[in-house]
């Protein structure tokens, strides 16, 4: 009796630990075999830049001797305006971190104002001339940049260029009112000298995602410009100079168009889990 009450125990209990797994148990869902594989989209192709800013210009001075001198004299002061520069230019993408663009850019008239010291006419006496004249330029430059990560709508960005610049000087007017020798003022006008010079440029900056194709760019360029000629002798024999080049500190704003549209690619859904039925 009692061997047959135990066994009649044991299988109920055996019973009940069976039902017990049955009803934990999940059935776990089929692999997806035909999931869409995830890439990341690398950015690539052609774009158009155009730009404005205000350039805040920096002589490094100028010298000039007298037709019958064998040395070169520095100007007493020396200084040139700030002016704007507008640009464009064509770049390519190569991915999302390495950029290089070829750009033109104008610089705006900037007036120059000048005095050199010599010897008035009596030639005892010191007198100060006034002269003044205006310059502009245009610069073809190459450049590459290094894009440091994307933040949400923002790109960081350095950069540096190299080119040449067409330096462009008008007309310098030579004045002298001081020389007791001579009533009033007096002085020569000089024909203003043109020419290539090489250049060179730092950049940095920012970039901001207004659309996928469409980038708004506001950035800082350092940009420097070799010496060369700046006037010629006048016609009574007066001197011929020459500037040492240029700095100038740029502040940019512009925008750049992409070709390609990184909006066209398909975004990646997951698939959705498959239903269990128990």
């Amino acid at each position: 009796m009692k061997m047959r009450l135990a066994a009649t125990v044991a299988a109920a209990m055996l019973s009940a630990g069976v039902a017990q797994s049955a009803d934990l148990y999940q059935a776990q869902p089929a692999p997806l075999l035909d999931a869409p594989e995830v890439t990341v989209q690398e950015a690539s192709g052609w774009y158009l830049r155009g730009d404005v800013g205000y350039s805040f210009n920096k002589m490094r001075g100028a010298k000039y001797f007298q037709g019958g001198q064998t040395f070169e004299t520095d100007f007493t002061s020396a200084d040139l305006d700030d002016s704007w520069m507008f640009g464009a230019g064509v770049g390519y993408q190569i991915n999302n971190y390495l950029r290089t663009d070829l750009t033109f850019d104008r610089l705006t008239s900037a007036d120059f104002r000048g005095s050199t010291t010599g010897l008035c006419l009596d030639g005892v006496t010191f007198c100060t001339s006034s002269d003044k004249a205006s310059m502009s330029a245009y610069s073809l430059m190459a450049n590459v940049y290094v894009d440091l990560g994307t933040y949400s709508y923002f790109t960081p960005y350095v950069g540096a260029g190299l080119g040449a610049t067409y330096v462009k000087w008008g007309k310098l007017r030579n004045q002298i009112c001081d020389d007791p020798g001579a009533p009033g003022c007096y002085g020569d006008d000089h024909d203003g000298k043109s020419g290539w010079r090489a250049s060179a440029a730092l950049m940095a900056g920012t970039t901001i995602d207004i659309t996928c194709n469409l980038k708004a760019d506001v950035g800082y360029r350092y940009r420097y410009i070799d010496g060369g000629n700046m006037f010629g002798f006048a016609g009574g024999g007066g001197a011929q100079g020459r500037d040492k080049g240029f700095h100038s500190h740029e502040a940019r704003v512009g925008a750049r168009y992409m070709f390609n549209n990184a909006c066209d690619a398909p975004a990646y859904e997951p698939a959705p889990e498959p239903i269990v039925y128990k």
